[in-house]
């Protein structure tokens, strides 16, 4: 009897998925393959595929494997698995030539596909108002000098930045650019199409004023922080709760020669007393309609896409590359959105208050366990009998 029951155990093991598995099921190979199709250059692979490529850079940003060898080794020993992703090992060499060769567009258009799929998972986000709610962001992925060259920012640093638009609804990053270090952070603010109606909270590092005109007339707000050294007229003060941290409530208008020629939009100034810390804010918004204490705690809200930063820097592979040129490196930094993206589907297998930064981790030590992500990620609390406690001894 136990051995019967024992043998049925080994089978269903057997014929399980892993997590793996699970968690590239959103990725239809189908499409993949179309992708690859358009975004390929040269002569066709012969012993290789995008596919493989993909399969091997999204399996070390999971389990943190930190060279071309090290991922060669890992997917040699995992190689019976790999069969059932469609998948084989790739050569360090021939992983090392195509990362440098074929581009990373196809990584790109892969994530903002993905990203349509799953529109439907973006829930309430904690306000009261409908409206969407983005922060806007950028982040700069530190590179080696003396390897990536055409990649200095200054004497003793090169880097690319990421630049990011976090939808507060579903923690996800719906706008995403990668670029040179050098260039400022408003190049790639100004090109993401927010949706009309929409709210955008970004810090002082995104000023500029035709840029707030032109958010104003397609009926975007915006929250930041107000520079102090910034000319303008008070053209009406607002009653104010006190009770509530505000200190004053006022429309203005940018009124420097600058800020007039850019055709600064008549915006909103707050004053604002943190009550726990002390500290004193200053905020700028084209929204009359939220309570100043509703704008306060937006922009506060904001630290969400600080935390998305520190997750993917400290749980995927953005620290050593596989590669020293551009088109290689913007591989790497795509496909660990693309394994962000595919954890935050999987999040709402977790329980209540488990952060993708925690999924990854649990991820990294179960990659290729036979489990589903339900059970990986939500594991009951049952107590094991007596005769599955032998069986599991004997096994």
């Amino acid at each position: 009897m136990q051995t019967n029951t024992l043998t049925t155990r080994i089978q269903v093991l057997s014929h399980q998925n892993t997590v793996f598995y699970e968690l590239i099921k959103p990725v239809v190979r189908q499409d993949f393959e179309q992708l690859a199709k358009v975004h390929h250059v040269g002569q066709k692979f012969r012993a290789t595929s995008r596919w493989d490529q993909f399969i091997a850079i999204l399996m070390s940003q999971f389990s943190c494997r930190q060279s071309l060898r090290d991922i060669q080794s890992n997917l040699e020993c995992q190689q019976e698995k790999l069969s059932h992703l469609g998948a084989k090992s790739i050569p360090r060499s021939t992983l090392a030539r195509i990362n440098e060769q074929q581009p990373a567009a196809l990584y790109q258009q892969l994530f903002y596909k993905l990203l349509k799929y799953y529109e439907h998972s973006k829930v309430a986000h904690k306000f009261r108002f409908k409206n969407p709610l983005y922060s806007l962001d950028a982040s700069h992925i530190d590179l080696s000098l003396s390897l990536c060259e055409w990649a200095k920012v200054h004497d003793s640093k090169a880097s690319m930045k990421l630049s990011i638009g976090l939808n507060h609804s579903n923690d996800i990053p719906e706008f995403v650019a990668v670029e040179n270090g050098k260039e400022n952070d408003m190049v790639q603010g100004r090109k993401f199409q927010f949706p009309a109606g929409s709210i955008v909270v970004f810090d002082k590092g995104y000023v500029d004023y035709q840029w707030y005109a032109n958010l104003t007339a397609q009926n975007i707000g915006f929250v930041t922080r107000f520079r102090p050294k910034s000319v303008y007229q008070v053209i009406q003060q607002h009653p104010v709760l006190e009770s509530k941290g505000i200190l004053k409530d006022e429309t203005i208008q940018l009124n420097s020669a600058h800020a007039l020629k850019r055709k600064a939009p008549v915006l909103r100034r707050i004053e604002y007393r943190d009550q726990q810390s002390g500290k004193h804010f200053s905020f700028l918004s084209n929204n009359f309609h939220l309570a100043a204490s509703t704008i306060a705690a937006i922009y506060k809200d904001r630290w969400k896409v600080e935390l998305f930063f520190k997750a993917i820097k400290q749980n995927l592979k953005l620290k050593a590359f596989l590669g020293r040129s551009r088109n290689a490196i913007q591989t790497q930094i795509w496909i660990a959105m693309i394994a962000y993206l595919l954890v935050s589907f999987a999040q709402h297998l977790g329980k209540t208050g488990w952060t993708v930064q925690r999924l990854l981790r649990i991820i990294q030590v179960n990659l290729f366990e036979r489990r589903t992500l339900k059970a990986l990620f939500s594991p009951d609390k049952i107590p094991i009998k007596q005769e599955e406690a032998q069986m599991s001894f004997l096994l």
